[in-house]
């Protein structure tokens, strides 16, 4: 299947062996991050970096899907919010079979189903087109109330920024969710900490992060949410993380996975300046290196189960 991977039988609870195929699978969209970004001359690295260990529980644990039915009826939704991080969500997708994964190279290109931000009208298992900052939280809750409606055992997950919290349609949505109670809505919040632009200070790089220590979880927890609080490159924690979240309350949930911008590659992270630009040649194969690559710009082994 082109390298595809996958997805786990989620009745069982994870053991090291599923926890470490996990791991390799965020490794992997890693990898494909940086050579489809350097192949393009052009993408976001930070924030895809940083998302990779969520993603990569969320396509190979998480969520009720079928690649080769992308548009199945009971499928859980996921929404990238941040859409600006579409590459790493392309990866995901392609390793669980969405797509072959040699079309990644295609990323950004004019005639491409894989833009430099999700497009659902060409590529078909996206949710929702992206890019524009704190729309896909309304998205998402009208999908969950939509599924209520329709009894229908779907559950709606969707990705924020940290920075994108900035954004005021981000808290109408959280408080109207609260109200219609909807949890089968599931909040991420990839928390790293950095922003493209951001006020200036004593943060990585001379930069204050778009968020105080703890703010976030107190402004979730202020509107109704259910606030889990993970670290958010520990497998174990994101899966504990989501087993939790489909213990429902009445509540929608919002998980705060605090993260590194650049995770993976040493020499990004925490740099602002890796949210997005161009690698150089020898950055590329040093970030191929960090990431336990051994074959330089050959196409990716496969990965089994």
């Amino acid at each position: 299947m082109n390298g595809a991977v996958g997805a786990s039988d989620t009745a069982a609870g994870p053991d090291g062996s599923e926890l470490d195929r996990l791991r390799e699978i965020a490794r992997r969209i890693r990898v494909e991050v940086i050579r489809s970004v350097h192949h393009a001359r052009a993408g976001h690295l930070g924030g895809p970096l940083s998302a990779a260990d969520l993603l990569a529980a969320l396509y190979f644990h998480e969520l009720r899907v079928r690649a080769e039915e992308p548009r199945w009826e009971d499928r859980d939704r996921f929404i990238l919010s941040k859409g600006h991080s579409s590459i790493a969500l392309y990866a995901a997708m392609a390793l669980r079979g969405y797509f072959p994964i040699e079309e990644l190279l295609t990323f950004d290109g004019a005639h491409s189903r894989l833009q430099g931000h999700p497009d659902m009208t060409r590529l078909p298992g996206l949710d929702m087109s992206t890019g524009s900052l704190g729309m896909g939280i309304s998205a998402g809750m009208g999908m969950a109330l939509g599924a209520r409606l329709t009894a229908r055992d779907v559950r709606v997950y969707v990705m924020l920024g940290d920075g994108e919290c900035q954004e005021g349609e981000v808290w109408e949505a959280a408080m109207a969710a609260t109200r219609y109670r909807l949890d089968n809505l599931v909040v991420i919040v990839d928390h790293n900490r950095l922003q493209q632009y951001g006020w200036p200070g004593e943060g990585p790089d001379g930069r204050t992060p778009p968020q105080a220590p703890g703010e976030l979880v107190a402004k979730w927890q202020a509107f109704g949410w259910r606030v889990l609080h993970i670290d958010g490159h520990d497998m174990a924690s994101i899966l504990d993380a989501f087993a939790r979240a489909r213990a429902g309350d009445g509540r929608p949930i919002a998980i705060v996975a605090d993260t590194v911008k650049g995770k993976g590659v040493p020499f990004m992270e925490g740099r602002f300046f890796w949210h997005t630009r161009p690698i150089k040649p020898e950055e590329y194969e040093q970030a191929m290196r960090e990431l336990g690559e051994p074959v330089l710009g050959a196409p990716a082994p496969e990965v089994t189960r």
